[in-house]
C-alpha cells in the first residue's frame, strides 16, 4: 500500500503503522472516511500527496 504525505506538516500516513498505538490511521488511505484530518496539524485529505521513499 502507499504512503501519503501531509504537504502542509509533511506528516507521512503510512498504512503499515496501523494498529492499537495509530489510532489515526485506518488501513488504506483510500478508504480512510472523507472527515478525516491530519493528526498533526488538521489538514484533510484533499491536502495529502503520494510519498514518494
Amino acid at each position: 500500500m502507499q504512503k501519503f504525505e501531509c504537504t502542509l506538516c509533511g506528516y507521512i500516513y503510512d498504512p503499515a503503522l496501523v494498529g492499537p498505538d495509530t489510532p489515526d490511521q485506518d488501513g488504506a488511505f483510500e478508504d480512510v472516511s472523507e472527515n478525516w484530518v491530519c493528526p498533526l496539524c488538521g489538514a484533510g485529505k484533499e491536502d495529502f500527496e503520494v510519498y514518494e521513499d
